[in-house]
C-alpha cells in the first residue's frame, strides 16, 4: 500500500458497506417518488407530474455531472465524491421536506440529482474500478445484489413513515440516514488512495484517460454508449409504464400488480448467476444475454395470456444483468486507468434517457395505445440486440485477456 494510504478494509466489509449505502441511495432518490407522490400531490395541491418531474430533473442533472464526477474519481480516488453524495443527497432530502412552495421543491431535486450523479452505481462502479483495477469485475457483481433490494426495503420503509407521519418526515428521516450511516461509511471504509500505487502513477494514467479515443476504442465508445442509452431508456419506459402495459393484456389491477412483482426478484437471480459464472466468460456475453433477454421479454408482451409472467421474468433478467455488463463491460473494453473517466462519458447520454424516456412513453402510449407502445420497445429492443452484435466484433483482444 502506498505511503499516507489508510488500512484498507477487507473486500467483503467495503462492498456489504458500500451495498447498504446504494440501498439507501436509490431507495431515498429514484425509488422515493413511487411511494411519497400521492401523499405530496394531497398535501401541497401541486400537480403530479410536477411532482413526478423532479426526478426527471434529478436525473437530468445526474447526467450532466456525471463525467465530471468520473473525472475526480480518476484524480481523486472514491472515498471523497461519495461522501460527497451523502452530504448533498442529505441537503436535498432535508429541501424536499421543508420545501414550502414548487419551485424550492423543484431546486431541491437538483441537489439531490447531483447526489445521483456522485453516489448511484455509476460512480461506485467507477471507485471500484479506481481502486481494485482489473479484478473489480466481482466487486461490481456482487455490489449490484445489494442494489436489487433497493425498492424491496425502501418502499415499506417509505410506507411506514408516510402513514406514521407524514412525506415530510420520510424526507428528513432518510437524510438523517444518509448523515448518520452514509456518510461515516464513505468517509471510514472507503480507503483513501488505492493500494501499491503511487500517486505519480495515477498522474499519468489520469493523462491517459483523459486523452481523446481514437480508431476501434471511440468505435467500440460510441457502440457502448448507444447499447447503454437504449437498455436505459426502455428500462426506464418499462418500470414506469409496466402497469399499463400489463393492463393492456387484460389483466385486473390487482393481477398486473402481482405479476409486476416478478421483476424484482428476477434481477436479483439473474445477478447471482452472474455472480457465481461470470468470471468465466468476457462481459460482451452478458451485455449481450441482457439484450436478448430484454427483447424476447417484450416481445412475449405482444402476446396474450398465459406467458404475461412469463415476459416479465424473462424481461426482469436481461434488464438486471444489464446493470451488471454497464460496470464490467467499459474494464474489459478500455482498461483500469481510463475507466473511471470514461464510465462518467459513459453515464451522461443514458442517465439522460433514464430522465426523458418515461415521457416520452407516456406520450407514446397516449396517441398510439399500450399495444403499440410494446411493439415500438419491442422493435427497439432488437436495434440494440444488433449494436450489441456489432460491439463483440471489436471485443477481440479486449484489456482483461478474457475470451470472447
Amino acid at each position: 500500500m502506498s505511503a499516507g494510504s489508510d488500512r484498507a478494509p477487507s473486500r467483503f466489509t467495503l462492498i456489504v458497506a458500500l451495498g447498504l449505502c446504494q440501498i439507501l441511495m436509490w431507495g431515498s432518490t429514484y425509488y422515493l417518488l413511487a411511494v411519497l407522490a400521492a401523499s405530496i400531490v394531497v398535501e401541497t395541491g401541486w400537480s403530479l407530474g410536477w411532482v413526478v418531474g423532479g426526478i426527471s430533473l434529478g436525473l437530468l442533472v445526474a447526467g450532466v455531472v456525471s463525467p465530471r464526477v468520473g473525472r475526480i474519481i480518476a484524480h481523486r480516488g472514491g472515498r471523497p465524491v461519495l461522501a460527497f453524495s451523502s452530504l448533498i443527497t442529505a441537503f436535498g432530502l432535508t429541501g424536499l421536506a421543508l420545501a414550502p412552495a414548487l419551485p424550492l421543491y423543484l431546486t431541491a431535486w437538483i441537489l439531490i440529482g447531483i447526489g445521483m450523479g456522485a453516489g448511484l452505481y455509476d460512480a461506485v462502479f467507477a471507485a471500484l474500478g479506481r481502486l481494485y483495477g482489473e479484478q473489480a469485475r466481482s466487486a461490481i457483481t456482487n455490489l449490484t445484489l445489494f442494489g436489487g433490494f433497493a425498492s424491496t426495503i425502501c418502499w415499506p420503509l417509505s410506507a411506514y413513515l408516510v402513514a406514521t407521519w407524514d412525506w415530510r418526515t420520510a424526507c428528513l428521516v432518510y437524510a438523517g440516514i444518509h448523515l448518520a450511516v452514509a456518510l461515516p461509511i464513505h468517509l471510514l471504509v472507503f480507503p483513501a488512495l488505492v493500494p501499491n500505487t503511487s500517486a505519480s502513477d495515477w498522474t499519468h494514467q489520469a493523462r491517459i484517460a483523459t486523452a481523446r479515443l481514437r480508431g476501434e476504442d471511440r468505435i467500440m465508445f460510441w457502440l457502448l454508449a448507444a447499447v447503454q442509452t437504449l437498455a436505459q431508456a426502455i428500462g426506464s419506459i418499462i418500470i414506469v409504464h409496466l402497469l399499463t402495459f400489463l393492463q393492456a393484456r387484460d389483466l385486473t389491477l390487482a393481477a398486473a400488480v402481482s405479476i409486476g412483482m416478478l421483476f424484482g426478484p428476477a434481477q436479483v437471480a439473474a445477478r447471482v448467476v452472474e455472480r457465481v459464472f461470470g468470471h468465466i466468460y468476457h462481459p460482451i456475453w452478458t451485455m449481450m444475454a441482457a439484450a436478448l433477454l430484454m427483447a424476447i421479454g417484450i416481445g412475449m408482451l405482444m402476446v396474450d395470456l398465459p406467458i404475461v409472467a412469463a415476459a416479465v421474468v424473462i424481461y426482469g433478467t436481461g434488464y438486471g444483468v444489464t446493470w451488471i455488463a454497464r460496470g464490467t463491460l467499459p474494464l474489459a473494453l478500455f482498461g483500469p486507468e481510463r475507466y473511471p473517466v470514461l464510465i462518467g462519458r459513459l453515464a451522461f447520454p443514458s442517465l439522460i434517457a433514464q430522465a426523458l424516456s418515461p415521457f416520452a412513453g407516456a406520450l407514446l402510449i397516449e396517441h398510439a395505445g399500450p399495444l403499440s407502445a410494446i411493439a415500438v420497445l419491442a422493435a427497439t429492443a432488437l436495434v440494440n440486440v444488433l449494436l450489441v452484435l456489432a460491439l463483440w466484433k471489436f471485443c477481440h483482444g479486449a484489456p482483461t485477456g478474457a475470451t470472447v
